[in-house]
């Protein structure tokens, strides 16, 4: 059951106009509300918190449909301390290999290098650290013949010269040709979103997919549970409640929707009462943090190419004590495309003007019509991931203290994790003055201390114990909870034999890296435990 819709790039609300054929308007299905499913039913979930914004993608392949692609391991290191005796790096690498072949890892071809990916590389030698700058394995297609020369006079990015080809697991997807819409839908589909690899095989298998299915109540029946979900009509607008029973429940809602919905299980629908107290602790961000810079008189063209392609790495080996992962960043082409798809609007438009203005101004580019085809092609999104404290607390309460219906909530203290955020920004600054670039440091950190992140981890924390008060100190002399959890190392939980975990919000410490190959190998691990034991 997944709660969102199975999304096609025929309807990906993605904002293109030239790239493909299909009509993109703002009335597209962006949002979705977990409050109002049936009416906001769209591309991706936002949660605003005090101080903390998490975005998740809504739909079938899950948060696949959003990342940037990047699938790396976790430091060997991250498995020190925190995790069930049973979980180490060694443990995990099998299975690491298995997500790598499933998704067919790959790396941008030396021909198509990007100019942030040349950025990285020279901010690494700029600094004087060459032997820390390493290219990413990214889950996209490539074409190795492609390149960023015109074909026939014509940009090449554009999804009509991607070639098409039939995937190892019998799907049919496009080849690379550098959009830059990785997270908004990949319109030639040479992002290798889970939809195209293991659910497409699970399909195979006898799986059933059932879309607009949302998991409300999950009740112990028999040898086995019975789900409670309601059924999201889109054409209605209306929510249909129906149940099914099985004796194997996996819960793979990401680490907010997991911990909600078990949350609900204990304390709202007294459920699954022998839930963890443990549930909702230890929440992480992940570090996540993005400093944009302007080079100017630099091409450096966040929106073409994969989103994220290269990283600096100082998890291994820190910076006084902090360990954090620079990578370039990219967005989406949106107002790029408006402004071509309407360039006598934007040129007459005041207030649009005003904009393009500054961003010429900025840029030292007075090009009108380069500025139409890359409007931000001074910026660089710099952006990285850290090993934060990890102290955050899910939980359900009612938005006017005796009133309303209890959502949830996410209690986050940035105290402890605010020397790592600040070492991040300091190397942003420190790589983007090495290259030429002016850092400017999001007044959300600087004034509010908001932070964003696409990197949700932890509230069903994997464990060696439901909790025994035992605490383990890190390197900064800071005290962790180290045998609390809420499932085991195979993802069970605890007390309930036969409900599984198999997502994000087991991993119990954040890992400083793009978490998505870790979580993978995990559910892989999860996978081939079940299967042992139900032989």
């Amino acid at each position: 059951m997944e709660r969102g819709r199975w999304w096609q790039p025929k309807d990906f609300p993605s904002g293109r106009s030239e790239a493909t054929n299909y009509p993109r308007d703002q009335g597209d299905p962006w949002i979705w509300d977990q409050e109002a499913p049936e009416e906001r039913n769209g591309w991706v979930d936002f949660r605003i918190f005090p101080n903390m914004t998490v975005v998740q993608g809504a739909g079938v392949g899950g948060g696949s449909l959003i990342y940037a692609n990047v699938s790396v391991k976790a430091a060997p290191s991250s498995f020190d301390q925190g995790w069930p005796r049973e979980i180490r790096y060694e443990e995990l690498l099998p299975y690491y290999k298995m997500v790598e072949e499933m998704l067919d890892v790959q790396m941008v071809p030396e021909n198509q290098l990007t100019e942030r990916y040349k950025l990285v590389r020279e901010a690494a030698n700029a600094i004087g650290e060459k032997s820390r700058f390493r290219p990413l394995d990214l889950a996209i297609s490539f074409d190795h013949d492609w390149t960023y020369d015109p074909i026939n006079g014509e940009d090449p990015r554009q999804v009509k010269f991607s070639k098409r080809f039939t995937n190892k697991h019998g799907v049919k997807q496009g080849r690379c040709v550098h959009l830059g819409n990785c997270d908004i839908g990949c319109d030639a589909q040479a992002k290798n979103t889970l939809d195209l690899n293991y659910i497409s095989k699970a399909l195979r298998a006898g799986a059933e997919v059932r879309a607009l299915h949302m998991a409300r109540n999950i009740v112990p029946e028999g040898e086995g549970y019975r789900v409670h979900f309601d059924r999201i009509d889109i054409e209605a607008r209306k929510l249909w409640p129906g149940s099914v029973t099985a004796r194997i429940v996996i819960v793979a809602c990401g680490s907010l929707g997991s911990t909600e919905l078990l949350l609900r299980c204990r304390d709202e629908h007294k459920s699954l009462p022998k839930l963890s107290d443990f549930l909702g602790h230890n929440w992480s961000s992940n570090g996540d943090f993005l400093t944009p810079a302007i080079h100017a008189g630099r091409r450096v063209s966040p929106t073409h190419g994969p989103t994220i392609s290269a990283a600096i790495d100082f998890v291994e080996r820190p910076v006084n004590g902090e360990h954090f992962f620079i990578q370039d960043g990219g967005f989406p082409d949106m107002l790029g495309n408006w402004l071509r798809s309407n360039p006598d609007g934007a040129r007459r438009g005041a207030i649009v003007n005003v904009f393009l203005n500054f961003v010429r101004e900025s840029l030292r580019s007075g090009d009108t019509d380069n500025s139409l085809r890359d409007p931000f092609r001074g910026v660089m999104p710099w952006f990285a991931q850290g090993i934060d404290y990890g102290d955050g607390r899910l939980d359900l309460r009612r938005p006017w203290w005796l009133f309303g219906t209890k959502r949830l909530h996410l209690n986050w203290n940035i105290t402890e994790s605010e020397r790592t955020i600040d070492a991040i920004v300091k190397m942003h600054e420190r790589l983007a003055r090495a290259t030429g670039g002016m850092p400017l440091v999001p007044p959300t950190w600087t004034l509010l201390k908001d932070l964003i992140t696409p990197h949700p981890l932890g509230g069903c924390n994997m464990s060696d114990h439901p909790g025994t008060g035992k605490t383990w100190t890190d390197a900064r002399g800071r005290e962790h909870r180290s045998d609390h959890g809420v499932v085991d190392h195979k993802g069970e939980v605890f007390g309930y034999k036969n409900l599984y975990v198999a997502d994000g919000a087991t991993v119990p410490e954040a890992i400083g890296r793009n978490p998505s190959r870790t979580i993978a190998a995990l559910a892989e691990r999860i996978a081939r435990i079940i299967t042992k034991e139900r032989r």
